[in-house]
């Protein structure tokens, strides 16, 4: 029975990764981020990565799951690990022990794609890690939300009495990503009435945002992305020169945008946050009965 050249090749690089894996025990740290081309938004992510690093984990490699955004920056001289890539690295690198944090906002559609290319990855090569625990993305209890609302709320400019702030998320078009924005919405307008949310997609839309932020006599909006990085969304979306941006349509609606580019990873409580649902990871996909 003649085997093809690819099939060979590929059984023997798995047999070189499994051979690299010591009979002792060795954590690595992998984070997930969908990615970002603008080099400005870039430290949100880099803050994050940084975090672990300061605090003793290694190795600690970043993974970037968008395929157009890393095919840019490797087109500029700036790759990024692919998520397939960044655990064949762990496994020549001798990690038996696994831990993986995305930042994702919710476990929306995204996380969920991840999460099944991990599983996938698993089931290919069942022998590649004793564990692999995967930390809950930033929103997922109720202190969760009300520490997220704490530290965003803290992190916004001094404002005078008639401010008005609106909130940029992602959102989602279906999966459960769509209902948390709806509670993280409803959250931060409880904290502070002078506060919104809307989404770029989903039911959360800046339609029905904007009326409500006119009727309340503000003179002046700040713009703050509720986003892991101010990226493309936060330049063309929220701010863009565009007439349908969010910043040109309140600026036509009589009032001064104020955006705000600093995404939550670059603040110090979204970082902590992160750090807690790593090391209180339950979700081991190796071994998944253990997490039951």
């Amino acid at each position: 029975m003649r085997i093809s050249l690819k099939k060979f090749l590929s059984a023997f690089l798995l047999c070189f990764l499994l051979a690299a894996v010591p009979a002792h025990a060795k954590t690595g740290m992998l984070v997930v981020a969908f990615g970002t081309t603008v080099e400005s938004a870039r430290p949100a992510i880099d803050d994050i990565v940084n975090a672990y690093k300061q605090r003793g984990d290694d190795p600690v490699l970043l993974a970037f799951t968008s395929d157009i955004i890393r095919s840019k920056l490797a087109e500029e001289g700036k790759p990024v690990l692919s998520v397939r890539a960044a655990l064949n690295e762990m496994v020549t690198q001798g990690v038996t022990d696994l831990r993986v944090q995305t930042l994702h906002i919710s476990p929306g559609e995204e996380y969920q794609q991840f999460e099944r290319m991990a599983v996938k990855f698993i089931a290919t090569h069942p022998e590649t890690f004793q564990t692999m625990k995967v930390g809950y993305p930033l929103l997922m209890s109720e202190k969760d939300l009300d520490d997220v609302v704490k530290v965003v709320l803290a992190s916004l400019p001094k404002r005078q009495a008639h401010d008005a702030v609106v909130l940029m998320g992602h959102g989602n078009k279906r999966g459960p990503g769509d209902l948390n924005m709806l509670a993280v919405a409803a959250a931060f307008h409880k904290a502070n009435p002078r506060v919104w949310l809307a989404t770029v997609e989903g039911s959360l839309t800046f339609d029905d945002v904007l009326p409500k932020v006119k009727a309340s006599g503000a003179k002046r909006v700040w713009l703050r992305p509720f986003m892991v990085v101010a990226g493309d969304h936060a330049h063309n979306d929220m701010a863009g020169p565009e007439k349908d941006s969010w910043a040109s349509r309140i600026k036509a609606a009589g009032m001064e945008p104020m955006p705000i580019f600093e995404g939550l990873g670059q603040l110090k409580g979204i970082q902590d946050i992160y750090l807690s649902h790593t090391d209180n990871a339950v979700v081991d996909l190796v071994n998944t009965k253990k997490a039951d």
